[in-house]
Formats: C-alpha cells, structure tokens, sequence
C-alpha cells in the first residue's frame, strides 16, 4: 500500500510540474519522455519470458493439484470455465460502457496528444489470417516478434506435455521453470522499484499536453473498469443462490468479514482465514472449506481476464483505436489464458504480466498502462473483494454438489 501511495503521488505531481512548467520548458519535457521511455522498455523486456515460464508453472500447479481427487479436478474445470465466461463478459459489456458513458472528446484528444509517441506493437491481422498463425511455425520467433497468442498456444501444449513424463523429469523441469520465473520476478520488480520515477517522467509529458483533463480522464477510467468488477461481485451472489441455493442475505452476513479485510488489504491470501469462516457458517463441510478454498485462493482469481481486458479496450477508445469482433476475440482468449499463470503475484507485476500481453496481442500500445498502474489501487479494490465474494461462492457450490453443504 505504502509503495502504491508513492507511485500515486509521483503521477500527481508530474501531471502538475508539467501542467506548469511543461510549456515553459520543451527540454524538460523531452528529457522526461527519454527517462519515462527508458523505464517502459526495460518494463517491456521481462513481459514475454516471464508470462510464458508463469504460464507453464501456473498449469503444472493446477495439474498437480487435479490429481488430487475427483473434487479438486472437477473444482478447476469449474474455475476455469467461470474464468472464461468473465474475459467473454469484459468484451460485450465494456465497450457498451463506453458507449453509454464516454470519455469527454476534449480530454480524450489531449491525452492522444500527450502520449502521442504510443503506437500499436504491431499490425493486427485479419481474423481469418490470425487463425492461420495461430499455431507457431517458430516458437522462438513467435516471441522475438511479440506474437503472444500463438506463443501461449505452444506455453500450454510444453506445459501439459511436461505434465505427462515420468515423475522424474516433470519434477526436474517444474523446479527449472520455477527457478526461472523466480528470477524474472526479481528482475521485473527491481524495474517496478524504479516506477515512481518512470510514472513521474512519462506523467510530466502527459501535464504538459494534457493538462488538467488527465485527472478527468483517470477517474472515468476508475469508475468504468470497477463496474466491470462489480458485475463479477454481483454473479457471485446469484451463483451463490442457484448453486449453493443460498440467499443474497445469508450469503453477504457470511461474506462480509472477509469482504472487509479484502478492503482493508487488498489481498485474498490474507482474507482466507475470514473466507473459511463464512463459507463454514453457510454450512459448507470441512472436506470442501479446507480444499476447495486454498485452491480458489492459490488459482482462481474471477475478475482477472474481465478487468484486465476491460482495461485493454478502455486504452483503445482512449487512442481513438477501433476493436473488431475479431480482435475483441483475441482479446478474450489472451485474457482468459494469461490469468492462470498471475495468481498470487503482486498486484503491481500481475497488472503489467496480465494485461500487456493483451494489448500487444490486439495491437493497443502499452504505453498507458504505466500511468493506469498509479491508480489501480483503487480498482484493486473491487477486484479483491470480487475475487473473494467468487472464492467463497464457488466452494459453496463445489460442495452443494459434492453432497457437503448441510
């Protein structure tokens, strides 16, 4: 929390410093665009390795832990299912947000001014064509050219072969890919370290050209990716009550603490004690609140593909960047895959490894996800406390149907 306050400050104060300095000054704002740059391309190195090792690591934890039991396997289908019906709602509901409630012309125009230096990763194909590509000729290939779909197409099938050696071997290869993600996980935070001062440089260039419109423009970011977030929270109280056949009342008394330390920490590993509790007190059985709940917590996170997604289609309309049904599609997938291997990372890493292999797979710069990552405190929010109601109301309905909620 301390760390994200910093970075909200450094995004305020460089929106200011080149609110009034900026226009008396160019060499001050060229020299915070080459700084601000900098920071962003060294973000950009880590992105591609460390989605691809996460995303073998994240399936081989998932593998692991179906083997346990019929429950357990049948509790992933069912996450994973809800994760891909949450990346399919991202895609109809956000741009229709957008449409109901745009972004102010003039605000939108000045920030396209201000990070007038963003540009698409790259061209994207038509659908038709997309599908041709989609499995790699070139694994190695696929990621020097940030071709991130078909580069995961190749991550899950490594993945679930590693899954199918002998003991031996998936042992060595999960310790080796789990060493490797450690490491860019090192990597990538000493970068974030530095991401006060990257948000400040690129936040001065965008005071300077943007001017006050920038903070207009943030908070109608704000509000349309949580309602995003809020629907999530709200299927969580009808699957509750068609899959657990318990009511919106019994459901929030029981949810509410764990609702409130998700507030107060934004962390779902530190609401878990809490969640146990509720999900008890609705009468679900210990069999399920002890193993099907630490595994909702370690790999099932419901805004994930939703939020993220919706944050890639909210930098499109803020470029001006229309989205075709093929490109929202690639969209979906991309945000439904990418979600299995960012459980349980920090949130600031798990923002930038999540939602930058979007937006470079439907071809919208990243560039805006540096100053979206000052405020996602905020967002955050309603995604843990989402991610919470759904843990807890999944497990009531896991154990429903495995005959232990009295």
């Amino acid at each position: 929390m301390k760390k994200a306050l910093i970075i909200l400050v450094a995004l305020i104060l460089g929106i200011l410093i080149g609110l009034f300095v900026g226009p008396q000054s160019a060499l001050l704002v060229e020299a915070a665009d080459v700084v601000g740059n900098m920071w962003l391309n060294a973000l950009r190195m880590t992105v591609i390795p460390l989605v691809f090792t996460l995303l073998i690591v994240g399936i081989g934890k998932a593998a692991s832990m179906a083997r346990a039991g019929r429950m357990t396997a049948r509790a992933i289908v069912f996450m994973i299912f809800i994760l891909w019906c949450s990346s399919a709602m991202a895609a109809l509901v956000t741009p229709a947000l957008l449409e109901l409630f745009p972004l102010n012309g003039d605000a939108a125009a000045a920030l396209r001014s201000a990070l007038g230096s963003a540009a698409p990763p790259g061209d994207v194909p038509p659908f038709s064509e997309f599908l041709r590509a989609l499995i790699p000729t070139n694994a190695i290939a696929a990621a020097a050219e940030d071709a991130v779909l078909p580069l995961m197409i190749f991550a899950l099938a490594f993945a679930f072969a590693i899954t199918r050696l002998p003991d031996a071997q998936r042992v060595m290869l999960d310790q080796f890919f789990n060493a490797l993600a450690n490491a860019l996980l090192i990597l990538i935070q000493w970068v974030l370290a530095l991401a006060p001062l990257g948000v400040f440089a690129l936040a001065l260039g965008v005071g300077a050209n943007a001017g006050l419109a920038a903070f207009g423009a943030l908070l109608h970011y704000v509000l349309i990716v949580s309602s995003i977030g809020a629907l999530v929270w709200i299927f969580s109280y009808v699957l509750t009550y068609v899959g657990a056949r318990r009511g919106p009342v019994a459901f929030f008394k029981a949810s509410a603490r764990a609702q409130a330390v998700a507030i107060s920490t934004q962390s779902s590993l530190a609401s878990l004690p809490a969640m146990v509790n509720g999900v008890k007190a609705m009468g679900v059985g210990d069999r399920s609140a002890d193993v099907v709940l630490p595994i909702a917590v370690a790999l099932f996170r419901a805004t994930g593909p939703c939020m993220n997604l919706a944050v890639a289609i909210y930098i499109a309309h803020l470029m001006g960047i229309e989205l075709s049904i093929g490109v929202l599609a690639i969209g979906v997938i991309v945000a439904a895959i990418t979600t299995m291997g960012a459980v349980s990372l920090p949130g600031s890493i798990s923002f930038i490894t999540s939602i930058a292999p979007i937006c470079i797979a439907m071809g919208i710069p990243i560039e805006p996800l540096v100053l979206l990552l000052a405020i996602e405190t905020f967002p955050d929010i309603m995604r843990t406390v989402a991610n919470v109601s759904a843990d807890m109301s999944v497990t009531a309905t896991i154990a429903r149907s495995e005959g232990d909620l009295t």
